[in-house]
């Protein structure tokens, strides 16, 4: 799917229907188009899965919907048009057709906003696959995340990872509304597993979650090995030998 074709379908949803960010920097929840009902990956499922933060009041006046709509489309375009590093606020400003002080009002910083705009659209792009066996569902789920990390996505997540390591805050917001919804996802199918039988009762799921994205972002940050098709059937079959049941004598 291209980043205009994504941004005909974020269109075409009713604007009732928003996607929720829980961002420190905006306190209130910001409110974007959902995507995907996913309950994994779509940020539309923020209200229900987030985690209890404290936040701050929400700067300057409430926003229009329409700019705020026009900021994230022309952020995806940028995105998709020059790449992460040569995205400015200037550039998504002129794009918008808004002024700068619109968006610093509504965004600290251009990480945030990336982060809202990519979230957003990024939520429908991994299924969460239920194909009957753990083995199926993680391979599925890994192979296509892996697709996406080898397009433009990899360098705008290495960006954002980046400036997360420079900015505590930040780094929280990333966790919140992107990295942890993910995690979420990927322990879900692990659970489903372990109902089925399919891997050990005792398995420890967290540290479990923690190899998988590990192995993931090892490879998408330093670029040692390929994010392919046959490194996410490698690293399913490594997780489920790993926590495979005891065979019975």
């Amino acid at each position: 799917m291209t980043w205009q074709k994504g941004l005909t379908e974020r269109r075409a949803v009713a604007a009732g229907r928003a996607a929720v960010i829980v961002c420190p920097y905006l306190g209130a929840a910001s409110n974007h188009k959902k995507a995907s009902s996913n309950p994994m990956t779509n940020s539309g499922t923020t209200t229900a899965s987030k985690p209890q933060t404290e936040t701050k009041p929400c700067r300057g006046r409430p926003r229009s919907e329409h700019s705020h709509e026009a900021i994230l489309d022309a952020v995806l375009q940028l995105l998709n048009d020059e790449g992460y590093g040569a995205l400015t606020i200037e550039g998504v400003a002129r794009q918008a057709g808004v002024g700068k002080q619109t968006i610093y009002r509504w965004w600290k910083c251009r990480a945030e906003l990336v982060l809202e705009a990519y979230a957003n659209h990024a939520a429908s792009k991994i299924p969460i696959p239920d194909k009957g066996s753990v083995r199926a569902d993680l391979e599925t789920f890994l192979t296509a995340a892996c697709k996406r990390l080898t397009d433009i996505s990899g360098p705008i997540i290495r960006g954002l990872l980046a400036d997360a390591v420079l900015d505590d805050e930040f780094r929280e917001v990333l966790l919140s509304a992107f990295i942890q919804k993910r995690q979420s996802a990927v322990k879900a199918l692990l659970a489903r597993g372990v109902e089925r039988g399919e891997l050990r009762a005792d398995a420890d799921l967290d540290l479990t979650c923690d190899l998988v994205f590990g192995a993931v972002w090892h490879r998408l940050l330093l670029k040692q090995g390929k994010l392919d098709a046959r490194f996410a059937r490698q690293l399913a079959n490594a997780v489920i030998a790993t926590n495979a049941p005891a065979q019975k004598a």
